[in-house]
């Protein structure tokens, strides 16, 4: 919405039901346009005072039980994602190249690095490979928003370190780091 838009958010005119079915509608509407997850903040700006967003999202996921998308909860906002059984169907039929990450196996592996010992310094990298990590393959990361700096190295020179992003989690499908698969999911996933 651009700024200045004036919205009825209210919709004292509607009945009670009708309302909220139309604040239902301009959620997933909203979520529909965005590229990226929408905040709570945001979505309580297009909706009346006494409306719960939780309870609009949870009515819109009962709304959308039969179809082929559903709301996913990603970092702190919400985003449209298509089901997994739809997957296959997507990536034969639609232009979806621009959106997969193309990571190589070291990359990914970095990435999980930071992930799973957050916030982390390149140092704390070496010591995990036993090697330097590039900085070309810092800036990739960057680049694609999968990482962002987190808080200075309480150490001499307090060095940067590095963290996930809401877009990692949103590239990997996840709420939350909370959703990274534990040691024995780990071993079994490789083993």
């Amino acid at each position: 919405m651009a700024q200045g838009d004036a919205i009825d958010r209210e919709l004292a005119d509607l009945p009670p039901d009708l309302r909220w079915r139309e604040w239902m509608r301009r959620v997933e509407a909203v979520l529909f346009a965005s590229a990226a997850p929408v905040p709570r903040e945001d979505l309580a700006r297009i909706v009346g005072q006494g409306s719960s967003v939780d309870l609009l999202i949870e009515d819109l996921c009962a709304d959308l039980a039969d179809r082929p998308y559903t709301v996913a909860r990603i970092g702190s906002g919400w985003a449209l994602r298509t089901r997994p059984a739809y997957a296959g169907v997507i990536r034969t039929a639609a232009d979806v190249k621009d959106k997969a990450l193309n990571l190589s196996e070291f990359d990914t592996a970095v990435l999980a690095a930071i992930a799973y010992h957050q916030p982390i310094t390149r140092d704390g990298l070496r010591e995990i490979f036993g090697k330097d990590i590039s900085r070309d393959l810092i800036g990739r990361l960057f680049e694609r928003e999968l990482i962002a700096t987190g808080p200075r190295a309480p150490r001499r020179g307090a060095p940067y370190t590095y963290v996930t992003t809401d877009a990692f989690l949103d590239a990997f499908g996840m709420q939350s780091l909370a959703d990274l698969p534990d040691d024995e999911q780990l071993a079994d996933a490789v083993g």
